[in-house]
């Protein structure tokens, strides 16, 4: 990693840092005061926002997208299909067998005859390099691309009270800070919400903090926690709602939520199976096994017969001999 790299990687880490911070400041503030305080330092009201206010808050405190896995570049993704440990010992195993079928046959540098001259291996070695990758490109990105039409066909709503309409279902990506949201048994919490209003209301946060039963959420105010999870005035996004109903307004949207900052956290390069952590792990004894047979067999057998040509080769066919 370089210098840049490395001044990215703190800038990042401060801003997740300070993100934290803001997002624990704005969850305490809104559990610790009044209704009406809340409304007022979110700029809202219990009718909610009109347009001009909804597109100001978006502005503010952005859209209520949370941070995913970002989908690999074209390049990349045949770089890891052909790129292993692997296909690196088929790779060099075909460069050795066009060295010794190919290219000293075609010079003589062995006595031998130019009809000596056999491909047959290169071409086997380099056949199952071209199959393997190509079938994990293929099966990686028709898995992706299933998986992205998937969620394209699932779309996330809640109800919201705004001016001009009162009562209105919109996608949750729609939704801001300031907005009234109101909640029934089955929805989802679309973001960090306070709640203002609520009958026989409880929440399972299970997704977020493992507790098993779920937790009865009211509109009265809360003393500090020493964990914001803690507080019963608050529903965080990722929670669900298992009975009652509730009126609450949005606090925090997007990555500024506490289930959003666990998810831009996480997000980055795909966790490998356990599949491809033993292929590798495989690969890289035959690896440690190469490094050390072949030299050695190739000394011991050139220093006790004198013919170090043929001791070279013999080496390079312990190195074929390794591998599977």
């Amino acid at each position: 990693m370089n210098k840049k790299e490395n001044r990215m990687a703190v800038r990042q880490t401060v801003e997740k840092a300070v993100l934290r911070d803001e997002q624990n400041q704005r969850i305490q503030f809104a559990a610790a005061n009044p209704v009406q305080e809340v409304l007022k330092s979110l700029h809202t009201t219990l009718r909610g926002l009109d347009a001009e206010a909804v597109a100001v808050s978006r502005t503010k405190y952005g859209s209520n997208k949370v941070t995913h896995e970002k989908k690999q570049s074209l390049a990349k993704c045949l770089a890891g299909a052909f790129i292993n440990p692997f296909t690196a010992i088929l790779f060099c195993l075909a460069v050795v067998s066009t060295i010794t079928d190919m290219v000293f046959p075609y010079f003589a540098l062995l006595g031998s005859a130019p009809e000596d001259f056999d491909p047959l291996t290169v071409v086997i070695i380099l056949t199952m390099v071209i199959i393997s990758g190509t079938l994990r490109f293929v099966q990686e990105s028709r898995s992706g691309n299933a998986a992205e039409k998937l969620l394209a066909m699932i779309t996330t709503t809640c109800t919201v009270t705004r001016r001009e309409q009162e009562k209105i279902e919109i996608p949750m990506d729609d939704l801001v800070v300031g907005d009234i949201v109101h909640l029934a048994a089955g929805d989802m919490i679309p973001a960090d919400v306070r709640i203002l209003e609520a009958k026989d209301l409880f929440i399972s946060q299970s997704s977020l903090t493992g507790e098993s039963e779920p937790i009865e959420k009211t509109p009265s105010r809360s003393v500090q926690k020493e964990s914001i999870t803690d507080y019963t005035n608050i529903a965080f996004m990722g929670s669900n709602v298992i009975s009652g109903s509730a009126a609450a307004v949005v606090v925090s949207t997007g990555d500024a939520t506490l289930f959003g900052s666990m998810a831009s956290a996480i997000a980055g390069e795909a966790v490998e199976t356990s599949f491809t952590k033993g292929v590798n792990a495989v690969s890289w004894v035959l690896i440690r096994f190469m490094l050390v047979m072949v030299p050695l067999v190739f000394f011991i057998n050139g220093i006790t017969k004198g013919d170090w040509l043929n001791a070279f080769l013999f080496g390079i066919s312990i190195a074929v001999g390794l591998t599977p």
